[in-house]
């Protein structure tokens, strides 16, 4: 009976792993639907996006596998070479012909003939850092200095390598993590709230120094006072949403698609979403990731130490918070900001890192 018990315990998540792979075939499906006249217009191959997300697909898939296979114990070895690693990675975004701009940022890494996104490693990076310091630290983190001081330190030198990009989404993304760690970890609720009452006026500084973060802002206020320019993707966003009604136009019917609406593929997935599929289809997408996050959670309250509880919950933050903001910015209730669906959205480096997230997720799952 022990046996048994004890090999039933070794099972992984199954409804997290569930919900993953749905909502990764809901976003394969989608990617193809939604680009498919982009790629014939630029690529004259209707499947070309649809072909390099199905190799994203299976690198992520690999990639989750393994993780799933190796302890995340062992992680903690890579706490300290990786945070170095992600400094180097994130300075050489800073040399010409290294970092590649897109979209006014330099967020891509040309090394070797590949590009990849380093931001979406270094993500993972920073919460097996945390995961790894806070649990060290853990009997002094009512102490800001010997404590707490050293995390904040590390986390606020890659969070300025960020806005250097410049990746403002990113970097707040971050600091909330880096908020969420330290008050599961222990730390004091001043000196947490001396930290928020830090980061707001930073925060706006920030906005205020850019103009096109302000720009964005007026947009997501107002965005049909400068409909041809600012306003134009939030409203072309609403427009999908819209149009789908309850049950959608129909998968591959969409119009939003043809040109109207920006990145249909990456950022404005859901739109597309909500066109073809209606209030069902963006439903069952924000009911899944409402499951993921709170089975996240759980393994995190379960795990059978503090270096696990803060890893699921730091990767289940990162997964959560992303999602949170892309679906808030294209419904119009937040100021877009540029980043992607975790599972659903077209793209390499982002969705490999997420499901390799999924498998440390899974593995300490496994151990709880």
């Amino acid at each position: 009976m022990d046996a048994v018990v004890r090999n039933e315990d070794k099972l992984p998540d199954i409804i997290l792993l569930l919900v993953t792979l749905i909502l990764v075939t809901v976003g394969t499906a989608m990617i193809y639907s939604s680009s498919s006249i982009i790629a014939l217009e630029k690529f004259k191959d209707g499947q070309y996006f649809l072909k390099k997300q199905l190799f994203f697909v299976f690198v992520g898939m690999t990639s989750m596998i393994i993780m799933t296979k190796i302890s995340y114990t062992q992680l903690r070895k890579w706490a300290y070479p990786g945070m170095l690693l992600s400094f180097v990675l994130l300075s050489m975004l800073l040399i010409p012909h290294l970092g590649m701009k897109r979209g006014g940022a330099t967020r891509w890494l040309n090394l070797f003939g590949f590009s990849f996104q380093v931001t979406e490693m270094v993500k993972i990076t920073i919460v097996i850092f945390l995961a790894h310091l806070l649990t060290r630290k853990s009997h002094q983190l009512k102490d800001f200095s010997r404590g707490v001081l050293i995390p904040l330190a590390v986390t606020s030198i890659a969070i300025l390598l960020i806005l250097l990009e410049p990746d403002f989404g990113t970097a707040v993304i971050i600091a909330a993590i880096l908020l969420l760690m330290l008050c599961i970890a222990g730390a004091q609720i001043k000196h947490l709230s001396c930290l928020v009452a830090a980061f707001i006026p930073v925060g706006v500084a920030l906005i205020l120094y850019k103009g096109y973060r302000l720009t964005r802002l007026t947009a997501f206020l107002d965005p049909w006072k400068d409909a041809d320019n600012t306003g134009f993707q939030i409203i072309q966003s609403l427009l999908s949403f819209g149009s789908g009604g309850t049950f959608g136009v129909g998968i591959g019917d969409g119009m939003q698609k043809l040109f109207y609406l920006p990145e249909p593929h990456t950022d404005f997935i859901l739109s597309i979403i909500a066109e073809e599929s209606g209030f069902i289809g963006v439903a069952i997408v924000i009911v899944m990731f409402a499951i993921f996050a709170y089975r996240g959670f759980m393994i995190a309250l379960k795990a059978p130490d503090l270096f696990g509880t803060l890893l699921a919950a730091g990767l289940t933050m990162v997964i959560a918070l992303e999602a949170f903001i892309n679906i808030a910015g294209v419904m119009g209730l937040i100021p877009l900001k540029g980043l992607v669906l975790p599972f659903l959205s077209y793209g390499g480096t982002a969705f490999i890192m997420t499901m390799t997230a999924v498998g440390i997720l899974l593995n300490i799952s496994t151990q709880t």
